[in-house]
């Protein structure tokens, strides 16, 4: 089997991404403060593949969330290349599950959109959209509407998308939950060669813990509310790697051992009665 050519890990001492004691906490409907983030603390290397697993409601889309400067933090900061994020910016984007296109555009307008809203030359906007479709394998949709199209080249169109607008940082939330398996490892595949050729920096959560094994660089898993970083796996994996293959599975199960200890703390949240959320010292007061 041949070796997929990856981009070297960048050896620069600045990462690209750095979460420096991230808390956050808000409100709930009862008056209570609910502390959703507790002090995280973490960096991604330029052009790593970071994947972040965890239980429902321990805040792995609201961290992606942060770094994209939808809403800030209560305390602590995020850095992209040393700078303080202060709100959205161009150089990071983010990929919903539910993908976000524009049902009234075609396949190519839709890719092309952001670029028009960066103020982009017709033909350099032509060029970039032909570059990545082609990258997506759909340049011989470009002219379709995406109603036509099967969820994973939706999924292909939104990724497009995204990488047309040269971003350096890919944040992506769920994309590949509601596919079916065969399209999702088509995916995989697709994404792991993009990422190759592309060099970007890509965090991306899951709640697939084969998926993140399959994917990352690093696997960082977060505990049940609030969230914590519990521990990070290095997946030194050759690649290719596909599902299938038992170095994954076993490296999953290693994974999946501590997942099932903060799914467990999740259940009893949800189903003990007398077991509350942790709310921050004071909150009632």
């Amino acid at each position: 089997m041949a070796t997929l050519p990856l981009h070297p890990l960048s050896t620069n001492s600045i990462p690209k991404v750095s979460l420096q004691e991230i808390s956050l906490s808000y409100k709930t409907s009862s008056g209570q403060r609910l502390l959703a983030l507790d002090h995280i603390d973490l960096k991604v290397n330029p052009g790593e593949f970071v994947c972040i697993v965890g239980p429902s409601g321990c805040g792995k889309s609201t961290l992606l969330h942060l770094i994209a400067g939808l809403q800030p933090p209560t305390s602590g900061c995020v850095l992209v290349d040393d700078n303080r994020v202060e709100g959205p910016g161009t150089d990071r984007i983010l990929i919903f599950q539910d993908l976000g296109l524009f049902p009234w555009l075609k396949v190519g307008e839709n890719v092309e959109f952001g670029m028009k809203m960066k103020g982009m030359s017709k033909a350099e906007r032509r060029e970039k959209t032909e570059y990545y479709l082609r990258l997506v394998h759909l340049s011989q949709f470009k002219d379709s509407y995406t109603h036509q199209l099967s969820g994973g080249m939706r999924q292909r169109v939104a990724l497009a998308r995204a990488l047309a607008t040269e971003p350096d940082v890919l944040l992506m939330d769920e994309p590949f939950a509601a596919l079916d398996a065969q399209t999702r490892d088509l995916l995989h595949d697709e994404l792991e060669r993009i990422w190759a050729e592309t060099g970007r920096t890509i965090i991306f959560v899951t709640h697939n813990v084969r998926e993140a094994v399959r994917l990352g660089d690093r696997v960082v898993l977060f505990t049940f509310r609030p969230g914590r970083i519990k521990r990070e796996f290095l997946i030194d994996l050759p690649r290719p790697r596909h599902l299938e293959d038992a170095t994954v599975a076993q490296t999953a199960g290693e994974v999946l051992k501590e997942l099932r200890e903060e799914i467990n703390r999740s259940l009893e949240v949800e189903y003990n009665e007398g077991v509350r959320p942790h709310v921050e010292p004071g909150a009632e007061q």
